[in-house]
């Protein structure tokens, strides 16, 4: 089955939770939304793609930053409203030019 019909796109108005982690130590790096339009893309490209909220349109992870993401493998969680990218990340993920988005909560 085509990974793009496993998923409820309905449940987040056409916008499905995506986290992203490293594929070599399974760290997880961000969290962003996709799309069926990105999802495509991404499957497509092998690249890291994703709706932008507040630009409202679909961009690449590293376009402008070259801190690029090769996509390995994509998986759906049990409600089929989540999606989880593996990756190869080059460079950091954090727009705040950090390894990860993530900190601990003080």
């Amino acid at each position: 089955m085509n990974p793009k019909e496993q998923i409820d796109w309905n449940k987040g108005s056409g916008l499905v939770p995506t986290i992203v982690q490293e594929e070599k130590n399974s760290e997880v790096l961000m969290l962003a939304y996709s799309t069926r339009e990105s999802l495509k893309k991404a499957m497509e490209t092998k690249q890291g793609w994703y709706y932008s909220r507040s630009r409202k349109k679909l961009w690449r992870k590293g376009k402008t930053s070259g801190n690029t993401q090769k996509l390995k493998k994509v998986l759906v969680d049990c409600d089929k409203d989540t999606l989880l990218f593996r990756v190869e990340q080059k460079g950091n993920a954090c727009h705040l030019n950090k390894k990860n988005c993530f900190e601990a909560v003080k």
